[in-house]
């Protein structure tokens, strides 16, 4: 008997034995159990995640002896022909080489004649993209209103070049592209079968190359075999694809987030070095990236993907990282990627993306000036530009993270709004009160990232509160400070912070008055006395977060 690869020899039988398309299976079981079908199925999705293999199991569902059946015997007449091929009552068309109008009409005058042997004659379509325009027009009239024992299953991995004609009398199933976890798991079930000695490691190793096709898993499952026998290792997997081990992926990843420049080079030497290729190098790193920022925004999504030691590793890198930086850095390993398909040495650019990340870390970001120059300007503390970005505790709120404190604070932490000039009379207040020290905590509450809302609130004068009321005057030159609290979407997130700290109903109330002083010209008149402005401690701190000097 000749031998029969992987691939066929455990293809899926039943619905249960389908890998990771539970959502697919289950409406399938349903449907055949309830007697609702479909007169025809359209099965989407990348290569090797089972869509051939779910149309012969609908198809054993509908025409095995004991059926229609959730779970086909595959031992009578009907279900072994389906498996293997040769059917009279299920016939399998090629879509590539089959897609002209003289093929579809050939198929429209069989459909009318009655099954063989089966209960149902079935017309699979794969590749059903590739039928021509004039081929899926002559097919509509048949799709729709085909006789009672006929049904049609499509499969295809393109779906948007099959006509929206044809689309609207199917019933469409997305097939999934298959979790790491899930292909390890079947490929060392295939190895218990074949009695095959495949570590975890290998066969995780397997499943990341494979790219979420089982299919593709199982052939290298099967080439493995012919070249090591019947024990294969992790490096025997990653020297006869050129994978990379995946912890090598991770240790390159730390040494780009930790700045070490020189190891993570000599690593990727190495790599060049034992023949890896580059460009699935480059592809593993984005993943890697990739998951990062998945696990930073919610680790148990990866559970299905990832093993339990790569996650451990990647919740130690995210304490390494801002989300924005691990943005910008898979921005820049992409831009390389594409570079890289054309380049023909490959390495080069790959060290000059790593070169490049690296020092990217390092430089502070414009939001980052933009927040440490209005903080010195509103007499606030600012922070550091982080050498590795993210440092501070993921969970901390934005202006605790950035350390900068509020803009309108003092040196004594009193009320931030200077007291009222003699020169006009400020409403009043109500007792049990205190309108400066509201808006003190209010602004103290506006997120660092709303900027401009930050420093407009820092130039409102409070004026009190009359009735349900909250005040807040501007001198005539801020009219653009006052126009930004004054948008809807501002002036309605500034009174929803009334109510949380005040527990009440506000209506902010905005007013020009011409009396009132500039914030800005009073701290410009604030700062004449000095004579030596070079030691003025800001102007230290300032001198200081961003490397510079002073030159006469």
């Amino acid at each position: 008997m000749s031998y029969e690869v992987f691939a066929r020899k455990y293809r899926p039988q039943t619905f249960d034995d389908l890998v990771g398309q539970p959502h697919v299976s289950r409406t399938l079981k349903n449907a055949v159990a309830q007697n609702r079908l479909a007169h025809a199925y359209l099965f989407v999705g990348p290569r090797g995640v089972g869509k051939t293999s779910t149309a012969r199991i609908l198809a054993k569902s509908l025409n095995c002896i004991q059926g229609p059946t959730v779970t086909p015997c595959g031992v009578c007449d009907n279900c072994r022909e389906i498996a293997g091929g040769n059917s009279l009552d299920v016939i399998e068309i090629d879509g590539a080489s089959n897609n002209s109008v003289e093929d579809v009409r050939q198929l429209r005058d069989n459909v009318r004649y009655a099954p063989a042997k089966g209960r149902y004659k079935i017309y699979l379509i794969d590749e059903v993209h590739m039928l021509s325009s004039a081929a899926f027009n002559a097919l509509l009239k048949t799709l729709e209103e085909p006789p009672a024992h006929v049904k049609f299953i499509f499969a295809t991995t393109e779906p948007q070049k099959v006509l929206p004609t044809i689309l609207s009398r199917c019933q469409r199933f997305d097939l999934h592209r298959i979790p790491a976890n899930l292909i390890a798991q079947h490929l060392q079930f295939i190895a218990g079968k074949e009695k095959i000695n495949l570590p975890p490691a290998a066969a995780h190793a397997i499943a990341r190359g494979a790219e979420g096709g089982l299919r593709d898993a199982e052939s290298m499952l099967d080439q493995l075999v012919a070249f090591c026998g019947e024990k294969i290792a992790e490096s025997d997997v990653l020297n006869v694809f050129g994978f990379t081990s995946e912890q090598t992926v991770i240790d390159i990843t730390g040494r780009i987030l930790h700045g070490e420049t020189p190891a993570a080079l000599e690593l990727l030497y190495e790599q060049s070095e034992s023949g890896k290729d580059m460009m699935r190098l480059m592809s593993d790193l984005i993943v890697y990236l990739r998951d990062l920022l998945v696990f930073k925004a919610k680790p148990d999504a990866l559970q299905e993907d990832v093993d339990p030691d790569a996650q451990k590793s990647l919740a130690s890198h995210t304490e390494l990282i801002a989300t924005d930086r691990l943005l910008e850095l898979i921005d820049q390993f992409a831009a390389a990627e594409g570079r890289m398909k054309w380049a023909p040495n490959k390495k080069l650019h790959f060290e000059v993306a790593i070169i490049k990340a690296i020092q990217s870390l390092g430089q502070a970001t414009l939001d980052e000036v933009i927040e440490n120059l209005s903080a010195l300007r509103d007499g606030g503390r600012a922070r550091p530009p982080a050498l590795v970005a993210g440092i501070g505790d993921a969970g901390e709120e934005p202006a605790r993270k950035t350390g900068i404190t509020d803009p309108g604070y003092s040196k004594n932490k009193t009320s931030r709004v200077a007291e009222s000039p003699p020169k006009y009379k400020a409403a009043e207040s109500s007792a049990d009160v205190d309108p400066a020290r509201v808006w003190e905590q209010l602004s103290a509450k506006i997120p660092v990232q709303k900027a401009f809302l930050r420093n407009s609130a820092a130039a409102a004068h409070v004026l009190g509160i009359e009735g349900r009321n909250f005040q807040l005057g501007f001198s005539p030159n801020e009219k653009a400070m006052m126009d930004i609290l004054g948008t809807q979407t501002n002036r309605k997130f500034l009174e929803t912070l009334l109510h949380e700290i005040t527990e009440r109903d506000w209506t902010v109330k905005l007013t020009i008055n011409d009396e009132l002083p500039s914030k800005q010209a009073m701290a410009s008149e604030s700062g004449k006395g000095s004579e030596n402005f070079k030691d003025d401690p800001l102007i230290q701190e300032a001198l200081e977060m961003f490397k510079a000097e002073i030159k006469s």
